[in-house]
């Protein structure tokens, strides 16, 4: 039996595509208990899994797979980080141009708040210092060397997976051509089934002067700390760089087009960001602003114009503006895969309209998030290699926002679950800590609970404090396996915490009725 995988990461809406065959999926069902007690394959195929990429969700199936008993290959263009050509390597972008850097950037960003409130404590001359953007780089590439290593002769070889630096390209549904990184020489490599997962790659529009913009996979490699910089965009991405780069040090100008950021989060968390981003931070944010033109001046800074002609000068901007599927030279065509813009559609099964062929990650265009990305490249060698049946599961999926401060969701927003479940009791408590209230500073806390109404079951949790991404984990498997209100009112809390909220708010702050806010109940 073999099986060819393609890497990539995540996004997370299930469903059906029409091109998708529903008698592929049952036929998926049934075939998962006796795949491997057949044996004719294992002289047609090469591999009963050959993987291309090395990210979240290829690395996590190749592994499982290979713990089930499968021949399993991976293959990764880079099997060590850096700049040129792809700024990913083994790891994926996670690793490599996303969640570990950036959490390493979020900590340094971190410390001067935590000196500016020394004095409150009784520290006497605390000063922030200078930041040092070269050592922190140098200590960065360290890490991430040391993690490219771990990947590759610890989790992947360790767990008997073959690790081949190369690019894949599909030359039909059960066939790869692999082209070595070291020669470029080509090869051909056969497989019963197909993994793609290829990843995400950032999105930047086309307007004049975008040349001279970054993205989340430079900012990591910069020579030297822009003094000046200019974020674009009003998702996670862009507002963690924007937080980042403010608590860096840099003079921050954010700016999104929209009269809000963070569309798709809960309204109230979303405007709580808002306010502390005004009355805690540097960043100079402005909503309802595009830029059209970037411009290069002689000096080397850069003038951005925006579409009301006002202009602003920095030193670097970066677009943080949404990604695509990376699945250029994937040669998705000899196959037949279906495509929806540069993303390729699954079922729940994480299988594309070519039976023989998979996908999971971000190319996928469901839930862009690492441990998504793990749960579906699991739960897949699980189905296929494992004997079981095991769909992904996207409800419930718990994130963070690392902006200062943190946002940690999971559930339902009060907007999304009020259109779901029409009945729904609301919970809520904005509040300064004990850390900020006593140094006497003017950051709050927001912490909210949505209930059904019916049932009283949690479904949603949406918090906005220090640690919120931690704090939230935990809440996250009270709320996956059904937690009702009452179960969290039996809660015994610890204190003083700012996490016992969670399990101290009695009286709902509001309610909605029919899908209609009410006050109060009669």
């Amino acid at each position: 039996m073999s099986f060819l995988l393609l890497c990539a990461a995540s996004r997370g809406t299930t469903a059906f595509h029409p091109a998708i065959s529903k008698v592929a999926t049952q036929s998926l069902r049934s075939a998962t208990t006796r795949l491997y007690q057949s044996s004719d394959s294992s002289d047609e195929y090469d591999y009963d899994l050959l993987v291309i990429g090395g990210g979240s969700g290829g690395v996590r199936a190749s592994r499982i797979a290979s713990g089930h008993g499968a021949k399993v290959a991976l293959l990764e263009t880079k099997l060590n980080h850096g700049v040129d050509p792809y700024y990913s390597a083994i790891g994926g972008t996670c690793v490599n141009v996303g969640c570990v850097p950036k959490k390493l950037m979020v900590f340094a960003s971190r410390y001067p708040g935590e000196i500016r409130e020394m004095e409150g404590y009784g520290w006497k001359g605390a000063t922030e210092g200078t930041f040092d953007w070269k050592v922190f780089l140098e200590n960065k590439n360290k890490e991430i060397t040391r993690l490219n290593n771990v990947y590759q002769n610890f989790v992947l070889k360790n767990a008997g997976v073959e690790v081949i630096e190369a690019r894949g390209s599909l030359t039909g549904p059960n066939s790869v051509a692999v082209q070595t990184t070291a020669t470029g020489e080509t090869t051909t490599l056969t497989a019963k089934n197909i993994l793609i997962a290829v990843g995400g790659w950032p999105f930047k529009p086309d307007i004049p002067g975008i040349e001279h913009a970054i993205t989340s996979n430079e900012i990591f490699y910069l020579e030297e700390q822009p003094k000046r910089m200019v974020v674009v965009g009003g998702g996670f991405i862009a507002l963690e760089f924007a937080s980042i780069m403010d608590g860096l040090g840099s003079d921050v100008t954010l700016m999104y087009r929209g009269d809000l950021f963070l569309r798709g989060f809960d309204n109230d968390m979303r405007t709580h960001l808002k306010e502390e981003m005004e009355n805690n931070s540097g960043i100079d944010v402005k909503f309802n602003t595009d830029p059209k033109e970037i411009r290069k001046q002689d000096d080397g800074s850069l003038l951005v114009i925006d579409q009301d002609g006002n202009e602003i000068e920095c030193d670097s901007i970066l677009y943080a503006t949404g990604r695509k599927g990376k699945i250029d030279g994937l040669n998705l065509e000899s196959a037949g895969v279906h495509t929806e813009n540069s993303f390729i559609p699954v079922n729940e099964y994480s299988q594309t309209n070519v039976p023989s062929i998979y996908a999971v990650g971000d190319v996928t265009d469901r839930i862009a998030l690492t441990p998504v990305a793990l749960m579906e490249g699991h739960r897949l060698a699980d189905t296929v290699f494992g004997g079981m049946d095991r769909p992904v599961d996207h409800e419930f999926v718990a994130s963070t926002v690392f902006t200062t401060p943190e946002i940690g969701t999971v559930g339902y927003s009060e907007e999304d679950a009020v259109e779901k479940y029409g009945d729904i009791d609301v919970y809520k408590n904005r509040f300064r800590a004990m850390k900020h209230s006593f140094p006497q500073s003017e950051t709050y806390s927001l912490f909210k609970l949505i209930v059904e109404t019916k049932t009283q079951r949690v479904v949603g949790c949406h918090v906005a404090t220090d640690g919120a991404g931690e704090m939230v984990q935990g809440v996250a498997i009270a709320i996956k396996m059904g937690a009702t209100k009452e179960d969290f009112d039996n809660t015994i809390g610890i204190h003083p915490t700012s996490a016992e909220e969670l399990v101290t708010m009695r009286t709902p702050s509001y309610y909605y009725r029919n899908g209609q806010k009410v006050d109060k109940l009669e």
